[in-house]
């Protein structure tokens, strides 16, 4: 379970789950013996899927619930009293075994953990891949377990009472609930409200109803009374504020998200949106899919040269965070638009994919958090693979190549074009490593969560052979060139002053220390070597009400007033603005100067009017993406031979050409350039 700071109060706020975060897992002193074993091998021929479900299969295990706990059944539970779901972790052992192991300490004598042994949100996501792999190759085993795992799931839902359809996170090795985890979780008791958990049932009983339907129609049927019942839930607790408005340090958001979360509302928009491919007179899951998303549409923020650069920001309540994992909105988007046939729903979704996501690849990949600086560089599965899923959904809506490519450049993460340029999933035994740190060390632990995301990707891959073809192919980083942070402290000559504040405010996170001018000081920091032009965006704290001016020389002045504070944790802001000017090419210092007010600054992000990024191979595999910020079109080049395509702002084709060695190529403002061979 992750424990820094700067996300809890996120999770406790929003009512996050930590096994999203999953590199800190704390292991008991001894697991159960029972759930101590080597992870099965699998040898994968050459010409194999890559989708191997050896590792999670080895993950699963069985419990038997007591009797009769009120509110709490599932399918022929008389019947088949016995629940399938997968244990949380998998640490690491000798000899490239694993250990499975629960969240939190463990009580040797209960053999409970502090947390459980398995969760909804795990089982949840595990349905879902068997789901896809069923539907995908026929596998009767895969059926087979999406039907276990969709039991257990529904048994975790409350069936009845004041909380009916919400769903209990935790479960004990020997079937007991425990729905007030240590350390405490909100919602407390977890059925008690909207959660994550509930967003993920949705998604799960969305594709399972949509998978069965035909296949088991008896099993189809309760799993559309769930769905209803959680749908129920959904309308009473989060879309009866359908319609409201609130503030978040000025920004106006949608007060009728799961948890006040695009991210949380997206999983659950994934299962609505297959519900409504299958039953378009399910008015009730239409509205609920509509409502939903048109909340997360409304989480679209920034411009193809301002921050958050037409990302759709995760959480309402923080207009100044971003982070990679649990980042579906685009796919939730584009697939809520293909159900409902509104080509309008995907529009955030093809900016979110066409403008931040190549800032994103070219700055280093999915990061865990832009909070709003990169600094939180630790990476993992969950976030990778919601950035492959959002783009390869895009591809679909748009029918754009563009898309497809750079989908095929993100999943490379798994086969190692990394900053480790380790291989982080397997196809020879199905097992994701557990995260990337960012001095390139690599958590060789592989939970339910990573392995799940990585199989996820993999399936995409599998139904996509062209796009798996090429990630595979593309196996390390050989050029990078992005947005790149520069800190307020490491100013070469300042006569400000050098603080250290918290690093978590409530709603964002400071990268270091802050530095802070008083009117008529100034300081000067030295920039990244570059021969273009870039543009800088000061990160700066202001306290509601506050007003702060200072001149940038060359580069113009910044004027920033304080905002409410609004339904945001804490008040003062932590954001990036944006320069009106440029810093010219070769040009190695920037200097501010405060006019009024104190400018209170974290750091500086510079972006490159071109960033670029080249990922290679074995043999001549490679691919090269070169991207605009400037607002005028830009002239530059790319190298190695093949095909280079040439889009604008939205993903849409502009011209494509052959070329040998070196090709010139003009990028509309905005756009961007991808070369590949």
């Amino acid at each position: 379970m992750r424990t820094d700071a700067r996300w809890s109060a996120r999770w406790v706020l929003a009512g996050a789950l930590a096994l999203a975060m999953p590199l800190g897992a704390v292991a008991p002193a001894a697991g159960a013996d029972a759930a101590s074993a080597a992870a099965p091998a699998a040898a994968a021929a050459s010409d194999a899927p890559l989708t191997n479900l050896a590792h999670l299969d080895f993950l699963l295990d069985e419990a038997t619930p007591p009797a009769d706990v009120p509110g709490h059944t599932t399918y022929r539970l008389a019947e088949e009293p016995t629940l399938v779901q997968p244990w949380t972790y998998a640490d690491a052992r000798d000899g490239g075994t694993f250990e499975r192991v629960g969240g939190g300490p463990r009580d040797p004598e209960t053999g409970d953990y502090a947390q459980g042994a398995f969760n909804a949100d795990d089982t949840a996501r595990a349905a879902v891949v068997y789901l896809r792999h069923w539907q995908q190759t026929g596998s009767d085993d895969s059926r087979q377990k999406a039907y276990e795992l969709l039991r257990a799931l529904t048994y975790l839902q409350t069936a009845e009472g004041p909380n009916a359809g919400n769903v209990v996170l935790w479960m004990q090795p020997d079937g007991e609930l425990n729905p007030s985890a240590e350390p405490v979780e909100l919602p407390d008791p977890s059925d008690s409200g909207p959660s994550y958990w509930l967003a993920r049932t949705i998604w799960a009983l969305g594709e399972g109803y949509a998978a069965f339907a035909d296949a088991d129609p008896d099993f189809a049927a309760f799993l559309d009374a769930r769905l209803q019942l959680a749908v129920g839930a959904l309308d009473r607790q989060v879309l009866a504020r359908y319609g409201e408005w609130a503030e978040a340090d000025g920004v106006r958001v949608p007060a009728w998200l799961i948890v006040d979360g695009a991210d949380a509302s997206a999983e659950a928009v994934l299962g609505l949106a297959a519900r409504v491919e299958a039953r378009p007179d399910d008015t009730a899951s239409a509205t609920a899919l509509r409502r939903l998303a048109e909340g997360i549409g409304a989480m679209a923020a920034g411009s193809t040269r301002e921050w958050p650069y037409r990302a759709i920001l995760p959480w309402a309540q923080s207009p100044s965070i971003w982070h990679a994992w649990a980042s579906q909105m685009p796919a939730a988007l584009a697939a809520a638009s293909e159900a409902l046939d509104d080509p309008t729903l995907a529009q955030p979704a093809i900016a979110d994919a066409a403008t931040f996501t190549p800032t994103l690849l070219t700055a280093g990949g999915p990061d865990n958090g832009w909070n709003p600086t990169p600094t939180d560089r630790v990476q993992i599965a969950y976030g990778a693979d919601s950035r492959v899923q959002s783009l390869l959904r895009v591809a679909q809506v748009t029918g754009s190549q563009a898309f497809a490519d750079l989908a095929a450049m993100q999943a490379a993460w798994f086969f190692g074009a990394n900053h480790a340029g380790a291989r982080m999933y397997d196809p020879a035994t199905g097992v994701t490593f557990d995260g990337l740190q960012p001095d390139g060390t690599v958590n060789r632990n592989s939970g339910a969560e990573s392995t799940i995301h990585g199989l996820l990707t993999a399936l995409a891959l599998d139904a996509r052979p062209g796009v798996a073809a090429r990630a595979t192919a593309l196996t390390s980083v050989a050029e990078r060139e992005g947005l790149e942070l520069v800190e307020a402290e490491d100013a070469i000559r300042t006569d400000g002053s050098v603080s250290t504040p918290e690093a978590w405010t409530g709603e964002s996170g400071w990268s270091g220390s802050a530095l802070t001018l008083a009117p008529r000081q100034s300081a000067t920091w030295e920039l990244p070597a570059a021969d273009q032009r870039r543009w800088v965006e000061p990160v700066v704290f202001a306290e509601p009400g506050a007003r702060t001016t200072s001149v940038w020389r060359g580069s113009g002045v910044l004027r920033v007033d304080g905002p409410a504070q609004g339904i945001s944790p804490a008040p003062g802001q932590l954001a990036p603005h944006a320069l009106t000017g440029t810093v010219a090419p070769n040009r190695a210092t920037l200097t501010a100067s405060a006019l009024q007010g104190d400018l209170v600054l974290d750091a500086l992000l510079v972006r490159p009017w071109v960033s670029r990024l080249v990922l290679a191979g074995d043999g001549d595999a490679r691919a090269e993406l070169v991207h605009s910020a400037a607002d005028v079109p830009q002239r530059t080049t790319v190298d190695g031979g093949g095909t280079v395509r040439v889009y604008d702002a939205t993903g849409a084709l502009l011209r494509a050409s052959a070329y040998e060695g070196t090709a010139t190529v003009v990028l509309p403002p905005g756009g961007f350039a991808i070369a590949t061979r």
